[in-house]
């Protein structure tokens, strides 16, 4: 009986419409590769001839877990010489290097994968070939002995991440015409290579290669690989860290028979077939792909796979040689301006809308080397909450950005745009190297922002959403005392009585009105334009519009202890704190009225502040 495989699973309901750039490549290769009808179904063992040519299923894992699937990837198929990495790796891991090594050679052979041929010292050429992986068989047997294949079951059912069954028509079929595999067996048994019964080890051979899997099986048997034999999916260690780096590495002389030079010289990612028509290919901290074609070309490998593969590897440029990193997690905070606004500080009628459509602006601050996996995994870390109208990504803890993860980065960028979403970059400068890469792929998009700070661009953002829900931000038009935030809940008389004692200044863009260490001897209310508060150091803590207090720290220290700078033109309300204090004693209810205001503030900015670190330290 045939065991279903798991359902269909891609991307999560909430980016409905749309497709991670990654799953769009993989339906981009089938819908290309489909009409190609070269080749043709291996018909040497008959029940294999029985295969539908027009099956084509592609199936790509990454090593946290995720499956893309595209195709027919949930059509089961026997697994044929694709098991021979496996059963190595468990020879190894079973019977231990020394003994495995001393029957087994490692070197590619350059003959077809049936070849009845040994190398000098009388053994198989390497454990890819029939001798080879039909010695590795013998190799379990003489330690498992009639376990031996389910022994074999079960390990290739753990890299597969379920319960694997057998094709036993296929299996019935290869044993009756396999007299080649019988001649190779007992080659070997002449030469001490196998110990045991050759009939017993055949039959152990012919039934490992008729396990049935499908092309997401595969993926994710690749991806096991590629991930020093963890499971992604289940999280299990199935084979060691050893036994699967030594696999990869005969997997790449010797993978794809007497086509693995050119294979490795232009793809560069360990693989290996099967005269089924699978091919699976484990790229080491990266990913595992599965495909699943039956038309075979002249070596006895998928047509349309190869194509596949191909496109893959030089598309986001993955050959093996040009890794620069292994990071997977690069997202080091993502949240909304709910949680984190800018440091400009809204009037009432900003601050309500952005409180109503905070979701509308995502940020997501990344870190270390942004590489094809970190980019696939955000994109999907995106794709998983609904879809925002601005999303920011905040690159400047980012150390290196690879090409792989640059155009794929881009392809999001367009995805984004397709769906009418504004990205704005931050911490990234135009003269970059990284800049550059990401501006060739995304030539024509115009819904692409850069500001460097990222409050800038979260404040850019936040301007965007006041202005869709029909806010206004005019910068020059002029307020008076009744609007400022730190006056709220004064009477008509009380607040006509403090702009008795009110000088309106004015100021240049640029000019410095508070100077750090100087004397705190006024407080300033914002009339008209924007300033900002500084750090000595340069640091921005706030950007302010007109409505807004400054100075007021003048209540509690008798210094500055920040600089305060004219974004624009402005105008203020000063007043001196000795004036301040005479209102206060003359008006005792508007004085308490302000200090608790005031109270109010700095407790927001605190909120404000302790938010902020959340993110970093939950991130």
């Amino acid at each position: 009986m045939k065991q279903s495989p798991p359902p269909f699973t891609t991307g999560p309901a909430a980016w409905i419409g749309s497709k991670p750039p990654l799953l769009r490549f993989l339906n981009t290769c089938h819908a290309e590769f489909a009409p190609e009808t070269s080749g043709a179904v291996a018909d040497y063992i008959p029940e294999l001839g029985k295969a539908d040519p027009d099956h084509f299923g592609i199936s790509l894992a990454t090593l946290d877990g995720h499956v893309y699937e595209v195709g027919d990837t949930q059509i089961p198929f026997t697994i044929q010489s694709m098991s021979k990495p496996f059963v190595f790796a468990l020879a190894l891991d079973t019977l231990g290097a020394e003994r495995v090594e001393s029957v087994i050679g490692v070197e590619p052979s350059g003959d077809p994968f049936n070849s009845i041929r040994l190398n000098a010292e009388n053994h198989p050429f390497n454990p890819m070939v029939n001798a080879g992986a039909i010695a590795c068989s013998g190799l379990i047997h003489e330690a498992k002995g009639d376990a031996a294949f389910e022994y074999i079951r079960q390990a290739l059912g753990r890299f597969a991440g379920r319960d694997l069954d057998v094709d036993d028509a296929v299996y019935a079929s290869e044993s009756t015409t396999g007299d080649r595999n019988r001649a190779i067996g007992y080659l070997l048994r002449t030469n001490a290579v196998i110990r045991d019964n050759v009939a017993a080890v055949l039959e152990v051979y012919f039934r490992q290669c008729a396990i049935l899997v499908t092309a997401r099986d595969i993926a994710v048997m690749a991806a096991t690989l590629a991930n020093r034999g963890i499971n992604p999916v289940t999280g299990e260690q199935v084979m060691s860290a050893y036994a699967i780096s030594r696999t990869l590495s005969v997997m790449t002389s010797s993978g794809m028979y007497d086509y693995a030079g050119e294979w490795i010289y232009r793809i560069g990612i360990p693989a290996k077939s099967g005269v089924g028509g699978g091919i699976l290919a484990a790229l080491p901290a990266r990913l595992g792909l599965g495909s699943y074609s039956p038309r075979l070309d002249k070596h006895g490998n998928s047509v349309r796979g190869i194509k596949v593969c191909e496109a893959l590897s030089a598309h986001y440029d993955l050959h093996m040689l040009n890794r620069s990193d292994d990071a997977r997690n690069s997202i080091i905070a993502d949240y909304n301006i709910g949680n984190s606004p800018s440091r400009r500080v809204r009037r009432a009628q900003e601050q309500s809308i952005l409180a109503a459509h905070h979701q509308d602006v995502r940020v997501i601050e990344l870190v270390g080397t942004l590489s094809f996996s970190n980019v696939d995994y955000v994109s999907r870390q995106l794709a998983a909450k609904p879809r925002p109208q601005l999303v920011i990504f905040d690159l400047r803890r980012v150390t290196a950005m690879t090409r792989a993860g640059a155009r794929l980065l881009a392809e999001e960028f367009r995805e984004l745009a397709a769906h009418h979403v504004t990205v704005i970059l931050s911490g990234i400068r135009r003269s970059s190297p990284d800049w550059k890469m990401i501006a060739d792929w995304t030539e024509g998009l115009t819904n692409i922002r850069n500001y460097y700070l990222l409050d800038a661009a979260i404040e850019w953002a936040e301007d965007q959403v006041v202005y869709r829900y029909g806010g206004a931000i005019d910068f020059f038009e002029a307020t008076d005392l009744s609007e400022q935030s730190l006056l709220a809940g004064l009477t008509d008389e009380e607040l006509t009585d403090l702009a008795s004692l009110a000088a309106i200044k004015s100021y240049q863009a640029s000019e410095k009105i508070i100077a750090t260490g100087e004397p705190a001897t006024s407080l300033f209310f914002l009339r008209s334009g924007v300033v900002h508060v500084t750090l000595p150091d340069g640091i921005r803590l706030a950007t302010l519009t007109a409505g807004m207090p400054f100075g007021e720290m003048a209540l509690l220290e008798p210094r500055r202890s920040a600089d305060v700078f004219a974004d624009m033109a402005a105008t203020a309300y000063e007043i001196p704190l000795r004036d301040f204090e005479r209102f206060r004693k003359q008006h005792p209810r508007a004085g308490e009225r302000i200090m608790r205001n005031l109270a109010q503030l700095l407790a927001d900015r605190l909120i404000l502040a302790n938010a902020k670190l959340n993110l970093l330290t939950s991130g």
